[in-house]
This record gives structure tokens, sequence and C-alpha cells, in this order.
């Protein structure tokens, strides 16, 4: 028999690492070799552990997922990431895959169906959840550039015309003409409802 698949599983959430552990531990050709619960003792651990998948939730404390998964990819390309996120954002799956994912999963799928995904992305192939994939294809690159989503940040936290001036270091008219702007683009009518379609796409995440 080969030799098994070595997991490291990342989650700050103990019940759901609990869950994942449970349903990965049945499969005989893997072997859950650490769990830890910041993302940023990953690359450390996939070293010690010599691991040859990382379970990497996206929305775990510490060092951000992507900047864990760029490491991984460059000082330890033979541990593949596989992300696993609560939320089928279509620019999570662009962002992951992009930072070097070669899996991309929903959390709570069936412990089957990323057993397989996890055997897949160690032969080197690239996987990605179907909903996910299908839910990137409605949606396009973000309309807005980075001024307009740094202004639109700044909006969703309730703050005034002149809060968000003096936070991003520009007059008043600048920040009234990138909202104007930003609501244009997105074809929202007021500025929280341009807000709500950027969250909605996932356009506004850091």
């Amino acid at each position: 028999m080969p030799d098994p698949i070595r997991l490291l599983l990342v989650d700050d959430q103990i019940l759901s690492r609990g869950v994942l552990r449970n349903g990965l531990e049945r499969e005989r050709d893997f072997r859950i070799v650490a769990e830890i619960n910041r993302s940023d003792d990953v690359v450390a651990a996939a070293k010690r552990h010599r691991a040859n998948v990382a379970l990497l939730d996206t929305a775990g404390p510490g060092t951000a997922s992507l900047t864990v998964t760029t490491e991984l990819r460059t000082l330890i390309p033979e541990c593949r990431v596989v992300m696993l996120t609560t939320y089928g954002r279509p620019i999570h799956l662009r962002r992951g895959l992009e930072a070097g994912a070669k899996g991309f999963a929903l959390k709570g799928c069936p412990a089957p169906q990323l057993a397989d995904a996890v055997r897949r992305v160690h032969l080197g192939l690239r996987v990605v959840d179907a909903n996910l994939a299908a839910e990137s294809l409605k949606y396009s690159e973000t309309p807005l550039n980075d001024e307009e989503t740094d202004t639109l940040r700044a909006a969703r936290d309730g703050g005034s015309v002149a809060m968000m001036a003096r936070t991003l270091h520009v007059s008043e008219r600048v920040i009234r003409r990138r909202l104007w702007s930003a609501i244009g683009k997105t074809g929202a009518r007021t500025r929280s409802d341009a807000i709500h379609i950027a969250e909605h796409h996932g356009w506004l995440l850091d």
C-alpha cells in the first residue's frame, strides 16, 4: 500500500475541526499529522510534519489565508493547499487560486467529496467545488478601481463624508466624487445600495 497522504487541518473552530477530522480520518489512505487553529502557524507546521496537503479555513485568525497559501507555494511547494470557505463568493475563488491554492471546497461538503478532492490535489490536479465554479461564471471582475473600493469600505463603517475624508486623507469633494462613481459603476441608486451590491459580489474584500 502506498504511503498515506499526510494532512494538516487548519481551522480556529474546535467543533468544525472535529467534524473535518472525523470525516477524513476514516479514509485508509489519509493520515492527519497535525491540527492547528491559527493560519500563521501553518508554514512551520507543514514543514515540521511533512504535510502533503493543508486544508485551510479561509476565515481563520492570524496571518491572512491568502498570504499563507502563497508562502506554502513558495517555500514548501510539495504541500498543496485546499481552501475551505463557508461563503461561495466568486472573489474568494479567484484570489485563492491566484495565491496558489490547488483546491477550493465549501465547508460542510460531504466527506467523500472532500476526500476525493484531497486525493486529486495530491496528484497535482486542480479541483474546484462545482457550485463555486458555477457561481464564479455569473460575475465579472470588479468594476471599481482601488480608490472607489477603499471609499466604499470606509462608507461601510457608517462614517460621514468628513470622517471618510480624514480616514483616507483626501478632500470631501474627492470622497463625494468617488461615491458617485461607485454608485454608477455598480448600478446602484444610493450609497448603501452600492455597498450592498459590492459586498454581495465580494468586491470589498481585503
